[in-house]
């Protein structure tokens, strides 16, 4: 393929599946890392790729969810927390319950997303991906037949789904959004926020993950990941705008109807 087509190529798919993504709390990873293997690039390349394009993506669009009122985002330490009560000085808990929430989804992506890359080269993948996408098809089906509720907020399921999501995310690239951003709604967290909240526990997995590829001696190509990086970037500020004027209950059934068909499409991609 010629160097500029690819270029472009790169941009447009990293656009749309970016703005699926920061609009519905998944499927950048999920349909771009398959797209290009597709197209011939070798998965050791597109992996990094994909995580230093969302490190900067998840990040921007936490910012530009909280600015549109999507959720809310304080990590000024609360000081009436009996945490920061306890231990003073060294005491430090955010403000926010979503703060609190991409809190405890950061601590998770240390455990998940660092065992991942390590075993990534050895472990085979057919069982997780089949795993994953059931997991992720369940749990589709579960938000859409209980949108019409209000779940009982769970702080188990959380750390849970966190530690298995960084580490589907550091060994494919893909995989996080389906399963944390279900997880949350199914754990009631509002939709909106859980979205928002995803963005951001995802871009500090995929930090966690670049810098162990890099201790790792991996070599990053960015004729890859600059137009990746410079499409994904580009359709944060379009998605933020398109979650902040849909109404909650049918987010919900659009987030819920997503999650069912990435979920058949990981199990698609095991069968063939």
């Amino acid at each position: 393929m010629d160097p500029v087509i690819a270029i472009i190529v790169l941009f447009l798919i990293a656009f749309t599946s970016e703005f699926v993504d920061s609009s519905l709390g998944m499927g950048y990873g999920t349909t771009l890392t398959p797209l290009l293997l597709i197209m011939g690039y070798n998965p050791l390349v597109v992996v990094p790729a994909i995580l230093t394009s969302e490190l900067i993506t998840g990040g921007l669009a936490a910012f530009l969810h909280h600015k549109e009122g999507n959720v809310q985002f304080d990590f000024r330490n609360d000081p009436n927390h009996r945490l920061v009560k306890k231990f003073r000085l060294l005491g430090y808990m955010p403000r926010s319950n979503a703060s609190k929430i991409a809190l405890v989804l950061a601590a998770c992506s240390l455990v998940g997303a660092v065992t991942a890359v390590f075993v990534a080269i050895n472990i085979p993948k057919t069982h997780l991906k089949v795993f994953i996408g059931l997991m992720v098809l369940s749990m589709g089906i579960l938000i859409l037949l209980k949108r019409n509720s209000k779940p009982l907020f769970s702080w188990k399921k959380i750390v849970g789904l966190g530690v298995l999501a960084a580490f589907n995310k550091g060994l494919s690239g893909g995989g996080y959004g389906p399963l944390v951003t279900s997880g949350q709604i199914l754990s009631g967290v509002d939709t909106k926020s859980s979205v928002a909240i995803t963005s951001l526990a995802e871009s500090f997995t995929c930090f966690v993950g670049i810098c162990t590829f890099l201790l790792l001696g991996t070599e990053f190509d960015w004729n890859i990941t600059f137009p990746l990086l410079a499409g994904s970037v580009a359709s944060v500020p379009l998605s933020t705008k398109f979650v902040k004027k849909m109404k909650v209950k049918r987010f919900t059934s659009i987030v819920g109807t997503a999650t069912v068909i990435l979920g058949l499409f990981t199990l698609y991609k095991v069968i063939l």
